[in-house]
């Protein structure tokens, strides 16, 4: 097994670091980090993580920028160059869901979701890579979403199923080049991701069973960053969500389909 990255003296750059998952991973990097820049679109927010870490040894920076943006995306890498920032770890996580069927799914939020879920974690991750002084590390936040079909959050489940997939690819890729990849598949998680994914019309999602599967963001950051720490290529973290991933994955598709079909139609 490859070595892992370690995390004390880190310079890690963390995307949607202004509420949720994002935050805790600044909450929880900010002991051993040498340096965290925070990058999400609303600079009032991220200066309030940033006030909430006050007392850490870390340096801290703020770039506010749209990642779902090609020119958002080039923003974060001059904000770096202009402050002759150096990082050795970046963190994924910025991302955004749609509650609703495909059909009726609004054109701009459905292009934005693919943006930020595919493009932008893709795109950021190729300018990063030589920018990264290694030891380095890249870790990725998807989905338990990935691992099967999502009526009613249909883009959303795709698009973690290709984060899943292009970072088990990358830890293979990247490992000889002393570059440590990991990827975190989290299940239900109280964070403002449901507030974000909801419709205008108040269009949610079926929650049956996700009370079996729910843990706090600080234990889905801490098995995220144990995973980095010791190359694990991909951690579910809960023991709900671990064995859900395995049924999910071990299960026939052909009785996914029916489940699913049958959980569906209670929505309709």
């Amino acid at each position: 097994m490859a070595n892992g990255f370690p995390l004390e003296n880190c310079r890690a750059v963390i995307t949607g670091a202004s509420s949720g998952l994002g935050a805790e991973f600044a909450r929880q990097l900010a002991p051993h980090a040498d340096l965290l820049v925070l990058v999400a679109r609303r600079a009032d927010a991220l200066e309030e993580v940033k006030k909430g870490l006050a007392g850490q040894k870390t340096r801290i920076f703020c770039c506010a920028a749209d990642l779902a943006t090609d020119s958002g995306r080039v923003a974060v890498l001059e904000f770096l160059d202009a402050n002759g920032l150096k990082p050795n770890l970046l963190v994924n996580n910025a991302g955004m869901g749609d509650y609703g069927c495909f059909a009726s799914s609004s054109t701009d939020k459905t292009r934005a979701q693919i943006e930020l879920n595919i493009t932008t974690l893709t795109m950021l991750t190729h300018a990063m890579l030589p920018r990264l002084e290694k030891p380095a590390g890249v870790l990725n936040v998807s989905s338990l979403a990935g691992t099967l079909p999502m009526p009613n959050l249909a883009v959303y489940g795709a698009s973690k199923a290709y984060v899943t997939s292009f970072s088990e690819a990358l830890t293979v890729e990247l490992a000889p080049q002393s570059i440590t990849v990991s990827c975190v598949c989290p299940g239900p998680t109280p964070t403002n991701f449901s507030k974000t994914a909801r419709r205008p019309d108040g269009t949610d999602t079926n929650r049956e069973g996700q009370e079996l599967l729910r843990i706090p963001p600080s234990r889905v950051v801490s098995e995220a960053l144990h995973a980095l720490r010791t190359a694990r290529s991909c951690v579910y973290p809960g023991t709900g969500v671990s064995i859900a991933s395995r049924v999910f994955r071990l299960m026939p598709r052909s009785l996914m389909r029916m489940i699913l079909r049958r959980r569906h139609a209670k929505e309709s």
